[in-house]
Parts: C-alpha cells; sequence; structure tokens
C-alpha cells in the first residue's frame, strides 16, 4: 500500500482543485476547461504556497489517458461519413491553413534570429489547433450541434491525420537534414491503408460481434466492451506507428456507425470527464511563472502571430472553401491556439536534440495562454463579423455572404451526363481502393502467419502452391469486385446507352484498367509463392483472372461481403 500512497495523495489533490476550481468558474458563468487549467497550476511545484503533486510521471501517464478518451468520444459523435458528406471545404480549409501557419511559425522564429530547425519545428507546433481544447469548449459552451462548429471539428481532425505526416517529414528532416520525399510518399500511403483497412474491417466485424452478443448486454458489459475496443485499436495504432489518440478516434469513429453509439457515448461520458480533466489539470502544471517571465517577450509575439495568422489565413481558408464570411469567421476564431500535437512536437525535437531547451517552455507558455482564451475568441467572432461587415462595402458583402447558395445553384441541368459519370467515377474509385487494402492486407498475413504455419507441414514445392491456393481463395471476392463491381449498374448502362462516344472510351478504359489491376495482385501472388513459375505462371495468372472473373461463387460471396458492410454502415441511420 505505500507504493501507492503518493499517486493516491495526487490524485486527491488534482481532484480537490479541480472540483474548487470547477465550481468556481461554474458560478462564474466561465469554461470549465479554464478552472482545470487554474487548478493545475495551483497543484504543481511552480505554486510555493500550496500542496503539489510529488509524481509528475504518474499524472503525465493519466493524462495521456485523458485525451484517449477525449478523442474516443469525439470519434463516437463525428464519424468518417459526416466528413465525407461536407464535401471539400474541410480539406481545403486545413491545408490552407497548415501551409500558411507553419509560414508565420517560421517567419516569427526567423525574427528572433533562432536555428533553422527551432523555427521548421515552431511552424509546425503553431500549424495545429487542439482538438481537446475547442472540443472541450464547444462542449461547455453548448456549441457542438452548430454548422461552424461541424466544419471546424472536420477541419481538427484532417489536421490530426496530416499531423502524423508533419510528424514523420521533421523527424526524416531531422536524422537527414533534407526532407525524403520517398519516406513522406511512404507514410501517406501506410496512413492511408490502415485508414482504409480498420475502418472496413471494423464497419464489417463490429456491428456483427456486436449484434451476437446484444441479449448479455447491460450497461456494465456495454462500457467494458467499449473500452476493450477503444484501447485494443490504440495498442495495434501505437504498434503500427500512429498515436494513441489517433487510434481511439479511429474506434469512436467506427462504433459511431452503430446502433449502440449512444448508449456507448452515455456510458463513457463520466470516465471521459474524469480523465479529461486530470489532462487539463496536467496542461496548467506545465506553467512556470520563472521562465514565462524570462522569455516574455517572444512568448507575446508567438501568441499575437496566432492570433492574427489563424484568424487571417482560416479566414481566407473557409471563403475559399465556400463558406460565407459570418461562418468563415466563426471557424478562424475558433481555432486561435495550439495544443497536445505542439506537446508532442516539442518532445519530438527534444528527444532527437535538434531544438533548443527554451523551445518547449515557450511552447507550454503560449498554449496555455491560447487555451484560456479560446472561449472568448469563440464568443468574439460573431461581433468581430458585425464590425467588419460595417466597414467592407455592401457589393463585397452580398457577394460573401451568397458564395454558398451560388455554388449549390450554379450546377448546369443540361449536363446531366457528366454529373453522371463523375459520380460513377467517384464509386469506382472506392470500390479500387477499398478492394485493393483488402488485398494487400490478406496478402500480409498470410505471408507473415500464414505462409510459416503451412510450410512447417509441406515440403517445396507444395507448400508455395498451398499458400497461393489460400491466399487467392480468401482474395477471390475482393479481386472479383475489383474487376466487375458495379460495372453492370443502370447508371452504367445508361451512360453506355445515351452517353458521347468519349463516355464509351473512358468506361471501356477504366473496365481494362480494373482488370489489369486484379491480374497484377494475383501475378503477385503467384509470383512470390512460384517464383520459378516461367511461362506456366504467366499461364496460370491469365487463367486464374479469367475464372474469377466468371466465377459466380466469388460473386455471391462478393455481394453477400459488400450487402453486409453497407447494412452495417446504414444501420444507425435505418434505426432513426
Amino acid at each position: 500500500m505505500s507504493q501507492l500512497e503518493p499517486l493516491i495523495a495526487d490524485l486527491a489533490l488534482i481532484l480537490i482543485c479541480a472540483g474548487v476550481m470547477m465550481l468556481l468558474f461554474k458560478r462564474l458563468k466561465q469554461p470549465l476547461v479554464l478552472g482545470y487549467i487554474v487548478a493545475g497550476f495551483m497543484a504543481s511545484p511552480n505554486m510555493p504556497y500550496m500542496p503539489s503533486v510529488t509524481d509528475m510521471h504518474g499524472i503525465h501517464i493519466w493524462s495521456e489517458i485523458g485525451v484517449i478518451f477525449l478523442l474516443f468520444a469525439l470519434g463516437l459523435e463525428f464519424s468518417f461519413k459526416k466528413i465525407l458528406k461536407m464535401g471539400a471545404a474541410p480539406i481545403i480549409a486545413a491545408v490552407i491553413i497548415i501551409i500558411g501557419m507553419m509560414y508565420v511559425g517560421s517567419l516569427t522564429g526567423y525574427l528572433f534570429g533562432w536555428s533553422d530547425m527551432d523555427c521548421i519545428y515552431l511552424g509546425g507546433m503553431l500549424a495545429m489547433s487542439s482538438t481537446t481544447i475547442i472540443f472541450k469548449a464547444f462542449d461547455d459552451m453548448g456549441l457542438r450541434q452548430k454548422h461552424f462548429a461541424g466544419l471546424v471539428l472536420s477541419v481538427l481532425i484532417i489536421e490530426d491525420i496530416l499531423a502524423i505526416v508533419l510528424m514523420v517529414m521533421l523527424s526524416t528532416l531531422a536524422v537527414s537534414k533534407e526532407f525524403e520525399g520517398t519516406q513522406m510518399l511512404l507514410s501517406l500511403l501506410q496512413l492511408g491503408f490502415f485508414l482504409v483497412l480498420w475502418f472496413v474491417v471494423g464497419i464489417y466485424l463490429i456491428p456483427l460481434f456486436l449484434k451476437k452478443v446484444r441479449g448479455l448486454m447491460n450497461d456494465e458489459t456495454m462500457l467494458i466492451t467499449a473500452l476493450a475496443l477503444c484501447f485494443g485499436m490504440v495498442v495495434f495504432a501505437s504498434a503500427v506507428g500512429f498515436s494513441a489518440a489517433f487510434g481511439a478516434f479511429v474506434m469512436g469513429s467506427i462504433l459511431s456507425e452503430t446502433v449502440e453509439a449512444q448508449k456507448i457515448e452515455h456510458l463513457v461520458s463520466p470516465v471521459k470527464n474524469l480523465f479529461g480533466a486530470i489532462f487539463f489539470v496536467s496542461v496548467g502544471m506545465m506553467v512556470d511563472v520563472a521562465l514565462i517571465v524570462e522569455y516574455i517577450v517572444p512568448i507575446l509575439c508567438i501568441i499575437i502571430a496566432i492570433m492574427l495568422g489563424q484568424t487571417i489565413f482560416s479566414t481566407g481558408a473557409f471563403l475559399i472553401s465556400g463558406q460565407p464570411l459570418k461562418t468563415a469567421m466563426q471557424c478562424s476564431f475558433s481555432l486561435t491556439q495550439i495544443g497536445e500535437f505542439a506537446f508532442i512536437l516539442a518532445t519530438l525535437g527534444t528527444s532527437l536534440h535538434v531544438t533548443s531547451d527554451f523551445l518547449y517552455p515557450i511552447v507550454v507558455a503560449v498554449s496555455v495562454f491560447t487555451t484560456f482564451t479560446t472561449p472568448y475568441m469563440i464568443r468574439l467572432a460573431e461581433p468581430a463579423y458585425h464590425v467588419v461587415a460595417r466597414i467592407l462595402p455592401k457589393s463585397w458583402m452580398q457577394r460573401l455572404e451568397q458564395r454558398q447558395a451560388v455554388q449549390q445553384t450554379e450546377r448546369p441541368e443540361t449536363d446531366e451526363m457528366h454529373q453522371l459519370w463523375r459520380s460513377e467515377f467517384k464509386n469506382y474509385v472506392m470500390i479500387l481502393l477499398v478492394n485493393i487494402v483488402l488485398c494487400l492486407a490478406v496478402i500480409a498475413l498470410m505471408y507473415y502467419y500464414g505462409a510459416p504455419l503451412i510450410m512447417e507441414f509441406l515440403p517445396e514445392p507444395w507448400s508455395g502452391v498451398a499458400i497461393a491456393a489460400v491466399t487467392l481463395f480468401i482474395c477471390a471476392p475482393f479481386i472479383w469486385a475489383l474487376m466487375r463491381q458495379g460495372g453492370e449498374s443502370d447508371n452504367v448502362n445508361r451512360l453506355w446507352e445515351e452517353g458521347s462516344y468519349i463516355l464509351r472510351i473512358k468506361i471501356s478504359a477504366l473496365g481494362l484498367l480494373r482488370i489489369a489491376i486484379g491480374a497484377a495482385i494475383i501475378a503477385y501472388i503467384i509470383g512470390n509463392t512460384l517464383p520459378k513459375s516461367g511461362m506456366l505462371g504467366i499461364f496460370a495468372v491469365i487463367a486464374i483472372t479469367f475464372f474469377i472473373f466468371i466465377s459466380r461463387r466469388a460473386e455471391r460471396r462478393s455481394t453477400r461481403l459488400t450487402k453486409t458492410f453497407t447494412e452495417n454502415l446504414n444501420e444507425r441511420d435505418n434505426e432513426q
């Protein structure tokens, strides 16, 4: 028991401080997240007049768990389907914001005469707003259901995804002192591969599992099952090189498509609130008044750079993506802070010994200050909009406010065939992407786990034949879908019959490309299991491709899998 006493005492101190500050800030009608940060400062070793925590390592672990629960809850409320429904606007906005803020951060560092690596890392830290802080602020202020809040959260999710690529890029730069385009491309491909794989497999398997055990589910078993799935994905995501919080978000987004999502969200909420509070308290503990005084000028300049940079670049980014001025300003004023990613990146730079020691405390101070100001900046957006509306000419305001309506009515009705082709082309791309990922996943699992097992029981060349046969059997429905799914739909037939000669060429070329991709996957499987097959291997590839192309069994398996996936994906919408 003696080993647990410091940890229990620290937890007691944290919760007492958090409880007092929470009640005080609730009484003052201020966001609770600010009270948690004040509580963290009060309980930290930097506050000499109060009892302080003794086990900072334990607090750090609890705060990481808090981030996991916050991102899991975010995923439960904001699925990938919602991002897709919002179209390209969040993607366009996120890319512009990241590029613009990286430039602002780097320029700020250069003005202080810092090293190149300090400037580049500072730009990366300023490029990503805090998902957890904004999510908590929206929650406290009752804004989560607003349209602009949905856009902001979409941008934040895309930023979290791009943050992984940025971390790999900066790590490579730190080691090699130059950008490795190949490494960055591989990181992007790896990210896309695992995102598609997790989402497709998760949507297929998890709802089926929940249906099977539905009769055994009460509040207790549902909570434990949901947390088991969450932390299982956290472990898997960490094992393949992604952040734990990202894995939690992915599992939350998968569970958000199930009929149990609302119940899971309700059950997880108290646990999320507890560990989320510990996370924000831990942020407050990093406030060091002495360091703030020492670096007050850089801190103030970086804060101003964030405020001005985010409001200008983000407003412009959302305007470019098609949002009206009021929505664009509400979104941009919500993004004026840095958070957990800045800490991760600062830690990365310190561990690689490429950034200066002063950068971390500066970033902490900036993060705490911008966390304080986030709720007030969100509230300031609408008054600022009215000021801008009075200053800008009326003709400009009319154009800016009517952008969305104009974009929605500008699509010509006469170009129906073109719109139909674009819709079918998107379907084809999705079919190709999903089934290629599934085939590659099956091949990887067979070669890493199945092949060694088969080779223990069968000698060469029979082991190679068995590995190829089993892999092809499992991949057959996915390869069939690659080559044929959607190729005989009503829309495709209409395009062929009523479309122009050019459209027919496009449909034919796409059909041949699909067959070629399916044949290439078959050739890869045969070539890696029977490397000396020669002309016999070429004949085998052609024969197997043709067999799968006309196979009724592969068609039935593919149709059954697709139907189950579609039903699971739309299960929650159908229940409502």
